[in-house]
């Protein structure tokens, strides 16, 4: 697997994954605050399954020289 998960993003998803699991947890948000587990794996491993299906990156281009 290829990292296609930026830093940036990385950041976001960790961020907004746990404060829906925090949320789901103490049950303000419905179910669908679990959710969150999905944006906090995905922003710790560095790779999401739908970029890679899309072609889609957000990790910074390194140049060939």
């Amino acid at each position: 697997m290829k990292s296609n998960v930026g830093g940036i993003d990385r950041i976001l998803r960790i961020v907004v994954g746990l404060v829906l699991i925090g949320l789901a947890a103490t049950s303000t948000v419905g179910l669908w605050g679990w959710i969150g587990v999905v944006l906090l794996v995905t922003g710790a491993i560095g790779w999401c399954p739908p970029y890679a299906l899309l072609g889609f990156s957000t990790c910074a281009m390194k140049n060939k020289s």
